[in-house]
């Protein structure tokens, strides 16, 4: 019933003044991101590095986040929290379809969450030097060996019990459609012994559309599924299998029957991430 609602309200704003409104609230999105990042996030980096206090930077992000989401009209569902032990380090694994999806991965999980970016974000003003001081590490697809070594990074991270947030597909995918997983998160899953909990991002897709320049209210489901075990992983067929039992997991909650091709030989360059 609720994704047929949603359905519905993406149809409805093909009408040209529904396509001025969604642009006009796509404007004010990024308007309040800018102010965040311009006004409130110096304040808060110089005052945590000052006084050592790096928590009181993930405190100021968490709020960020939430915070951009709120003034842009969206609500965030979580359910399957139950799932998770609360003294156990994860890497939460997501399916990628909007602007939207990074900031209830990061603020919505209950975790101290690093996560693994776009090279491109270290260009933005504040948050490529702030994303350091909140374990966002950044990755460089299209250099091999730039890309392993900030997956080694990010993997010693999560030894020392930061939990991680990726989208193994790389890039946002239409609504309705998941691409092809890369492998870098499960082998940091594996070669720290950390279990993989599948995560469903529903409805950010038709929120705030890929490619469309346009944004509505609605409410974002985050739904966090059973943890998946690490451990028996051994060989690359073993993890293989991971990555098909996983991704499967996650279209299945979607609704997605099958995989979509990706749409150059581009994307699948660069390391295994």
């Amino acid at each position: 019933m609720g994704q047929t609602a949603t359905k519905n309200a993406a149809k409805s704003s093909t009408r040209p003044r529904s396509q001025i409104i969604g642009k006009l609230l796509f404007a004010w999105s990024w308007l309040v991101a800018g102010v965040l990042l311009l006004f409130f996030a110096p304040p808060a980096l110089l005052i945590g590095i000052l006084l050592k206090r790096q928590d009181w930077i993930y405190w100021w992000a968490n709020w960020g986040a939430r915070n951009w989401l709120r003034l842009t009209g969206v609500k965030v569902r979580v359910t399957g929290r139950e799932h998770l032990d609360p003294n156990q380090t994860y890497v939460f694994v997501a399916n990628h379809q909007s602007y939207l999806d990074a900031a209830p991965l990061f603020a919505f999980t209950g975790r101290k969450m690093g996560a693994i970016a776009k090279k491109e974000l270290l260009n933005a003003p504040i948050l490529g030097y702030g994303m350091g001081w909140v374990n966002v590490i950044a990755i460089d697809r299209s250099n091999r060996d730039r890309a392993v070594e900030t997956l080694k990074i990010a993997t010693e991270r999560l030894r020392n019990g930061i939990s991680f947030g990726v989208c193994p597909e790389g890039t946002r995918a239409k609504p309705g459609e998941m691409l092809p997983f890369k492998k870098g998160a499960f082998h940091m899953a594996v070669q720290t012994g950390v279990p993989i909990v599948p995560m469903a991002i529903k409805n950010a897709g038709e929120l705030m559309p890929r490619g469309a320049c346009v944004a509505w209210p609605g409410t974002i489901e985050l739904v966090m599924m059973p943890p998946v075990d690490t451990s028996w992983v051994k060989t690359d067929e073993d993890l293989d299998e991971l990555v098909r039992r996983v991704q499967k997991t996650i279209m299945d909650e979607l609704g997605i029957e099958k995989l979509s091709p990706r749409e150059s030989v581009k994307s699948n360059h660069g390391a295994k991430s």
